[in-house]
């Protein structure tokens, strides 16, 4: 997917989601599609040319987080959100930088483990049809492969048909032989037929199952100890193997139980976790929230644990360094790193220079106005108006906005937002709460019905709220 696409096509796809902010769509869609130009440079090229690292200014909920997460939905490629204010310096109680690697990586492997699941479904199935075959009905399997033992052991001597058992076999005892392998065929097909029509689904049967062991060593993982690239979970499942357990299941429990344990089988993990490191350094992009809190105005004295200490940490990831993981040594070189920030008491150039200098990309994002807000309710493929008469509509509620309703709706969360603190689309969520509070509330009462949502009723349910002083016990 990623060779097809083109800037302008990015942009399309985050406009499904995304209201506005065309600036920084492009810039991500120029840097998505760098990669992609990238692959097709000369062997001696390919390696100078480095990631185009950006900077998104702007305030809380305007689009900073969606925007990088969407990229790396429309990619598959592996994403994760970090808060700077999180990390520590090294040497200081907290997480260190490398673990947002870390947590790239396992991001990888189940975007890598899904794709592997998919492909395995249909044949795991048959597996377990067959397992659930031979529990439900023993005696039928067991003579089958009986009569195949039998006919695999004959053989020819001299023109004459001998069994295992070294009797001759004529062409009656031949005939009866296939005649009975093929009255079994026929009636495990009905069977199988029955069973896959749902006939037996209430039937209890005794399978076996593996035992998952939880391995104490599990415990070093919240002790920091996954920084030394030792899995001590798959080291100790192989020197304590899963032992075997017979259980009593419905088929119905049972089918899922074994599915699960088969895909496991047929998963290959070795190949799971190369590919997984492969997509890491190739596509992976790391979005690091907050990053304007870590940034210095001023020079201090003595530890500065979570400041300019977690930058000078951070910076030899972004410049590209070799990261210890569990599954293996990754390269951070090609990792497209987003940093975002809204800058209200410090500015990008607070940050330590070397750091400036690794995020050559600076991005401001626009503050969302009354229309932006309206447009965000209605147009994105995933909108809150649509998110609502969803809910509702499963209490049997056909729940539908006019127009009107819906630019009242705007114009009084862009109140809102100037009478406090503008966290701009996050506003239209405890907005809109607050407007359907009590219909959510009464929906199992009301049962089916039509409710359409005018402007009249926008104003009632929140001209109180916007008129009082205090707004923070109603809105956020």
């Amino acid at each position: 997917m990623l060779k097809g696409l083109i800037p302008s096509e990015i942009v399309s796809e985050l406009n499904k989601y995304i209201i506005g902010q065309k600036k920084a769509k492009e810039t991500v869609s120029i840097a998505l599609r760098n990669r992609i130009r990238r692959k097709k440079l000369p062997k001696k090229l390919i390696d100078e040319v480095t990631p185009k690292n950006i900077i998104m200014i702007g305030p809380t909920g305007v689009g900073k987080t969606e925007i990088a997460r969407r990229l790396a939905k429309i990619v598959k490629a592996p994403f994760i959100k970090v808060e700077a204010t999180k990390f520590t310096e090294v040497g200081y109680v907290g997480k260190d930088v490398d673990s947002m690697i870390r947590d790239l990586v396992q991001a990888a492997i189940q975007l890598i483990r899904k794709e592997k699941i998919d492909e395995v479904r249909e044949k795991a199935k048959e597996k377990v049809e067959e397992r659930i075959m031979q529990a439900l009905f023993p005696n039928i399997n067991q003579e089958d492969l009986k009569d195949e033992t039998n006919i695999n052991y004959q053989n020819k001597h001299d023109g004459i048909l001998i069994d295992k058992e070294g009797n001759t076999v004529t062409d009656h005892d031949l005939s009866k032989q296939n005649q009975q392998k093929e009255r079994f065929k026929k009636t495990k097909e009905k069977l199988r037929e029955r069973l896959r029509n749902g006939k037996f689904e209430e039937k209890i049967i005794d399978i076996d199952i593996e035992e998952q062991s939880q391995s104490s060593m599990d415990l070093f993982s919240n002790m920091g100890m996954e920084g030394i690239g030792i899995n001590f979970k798959d080291i100790m499942d192989r020197m304590l193997p899963n032992k075997k357990k017979k259980q009593k299941l419905k088929i119905s429990d049972a089918r899922n139980v074994l599915l699960d344990e088969e895909i496991e089988k047929m998963l290959e993990t070795n190949k799971i976790a190369r590919e997984a490191i492969t997509k890491t350094e190739e596509l992976g992009i790391v979005f690091i929230d907050e990053i304007d809190k870590i940034a210095m105005k001023e020079k201090s004295y003595g530890p500065d644990v979570s400041r300019s200490g977690v930058q000078r940490d951070i910076l030899p990831i972004i410049e590209g360094s070799s990261v210890v993981t569990k599954y293996g040594v990754v390269k951070t070189d090609h990792i497209l790193f987003i940093a975002a920030g809204a800058f209200n008491s410090s500015k990008p150039s607070d940050l330590i220079p070397e750091l400036q200098g690794r995020f050559p990309l600076r991005v401001e994002l626009n503050s969302l106005k009354q229309e932006d807000l309206e447009k965000i309710l209605i147009e994105p493929d995933n909108s809150l108006i649509k998110q609502y008469k969803a809910l509702l509509k499963t209490e049997g509620i056909e729940l539908e906005f006019q127009y009107e309703a819906i630019k009242e709706l705007a114009r009084m969360a862009a109140i809102v937002n100037e009478q406090n603190e503008n966290i701009g689309a996050r506003r239209l969520y405890t907005v809109l709460e607050k407007l359907l509070e009590r219909i959510s509330f009464n929906a199992p009462k009301i049962g089916k019905k039509k409710l359409v949502i005018t402007k009249n009723y926008v104003k009632t349910r929140l001209q109180n709220v916007i008129q009082q002083e205090d707004l923070s016990k109603y809105i956020l």
